[in-house]
């Protein structure tokens, strides 16, 4: 199998590939994610997937991609195009219902500990948004969910231009930002008001969401994390 790309380790300076994975990869893939859940100590800050939802992106819904490390997977990244239903993200950043179709999440992101600090998560990332382009169906706006305070994930999100657009509890009760991007937009906005708000106070940062400001950036500031936001002309 071609790969997608071709890097070398940071750390261990050792060479790695990045391949599109399939139904083939599926032990592989929940094998690692098993690996992460166990390494975190918040297990809240990862909503992992079941092998059904794998399947489901694999079997034409979505694509993902993992690099290897000689024959083990050590990381994955996965866009999932979603079902229709009444948790969609897309209802939760303000699109009416006909525009649901034009929405794909950036689904889940997992690093194998051994090897994280090696950018493995942004070069997927750059890997999949490519591979976007090769999936059937046009695209107009790019959403998924990052919990406060799992910060690897909140710079990765930043990283690609996505911004919050809302906070609110999903998948029961867990707290999470709901990030979006619209492809090909060009960056025609004027920034008109900028506020720093600290990451824990969720109701100051929900009233400025529900009056249009987006959060676009962190900062760290007296030992703790806060949000940027702005507001747009």
């Amino acid at each position: 199998m071609n790969a997608l790309h071709e890097g070398k380790l940071i750390k261990e300076n050792r060479l790695y590939t990045v391949h599109k994975l399939s139904m083939l990869h599926i032990e592989n893939i929940l094998l690692l994610q098993d690996l992460v859940v166990t390494d975190l100590e918040d297990k809240t800050r990862l909503q992992p997937l079941a092998r059904d939802e794998y399947e489901y992106i694999l079997k034409g819904n979505g694509v993902m991609v993992g690099a290897f490390l000689e024959q083990e997977l050590i990381a994955l990244r996965a866009l999932l195009i979603p079902e229709i239903d009444d948790e969609h993200l897309g209802l939760d950043i303000g699109l009416n219902e006909a525009e649901l179709n034009q929405v794909i999440y950036q689904e889940i992101s997992v690093v194998h500990p051994s090897y994280r600090g090696n950018r493995l998560q942004q070069v997927l990332g750059t890997v999949i948004m490519e591979e976007l382009n090769n999936l059937p169906d046009d695209f107009t706006y790019i959403s998924c969910t990052v919990a406060p305070f799992n910060i690897p994930s909140l710079k990765d999100k930043f990283a690609q231009g996505m911004e919050i657009a809302a906070l609110k509890k999903k998948y029961g009760e867990q707290m999470r930002y709901i990030f979006v991007k619209e492809v090909n937009k060009p960056s025609a906005s004027t920034e008109q008001k900028r506020l720093i708000i600290p990451m824990d106070d969720f109701h100051t940062q929900q009233s400025l969401l529900l009056t249009g400001w987006r959060g676009i950036g962190m900062k760290r500031l007296q030992e703790n994390d806060h949000v940027v936001f702005v507001k747009y002309q």
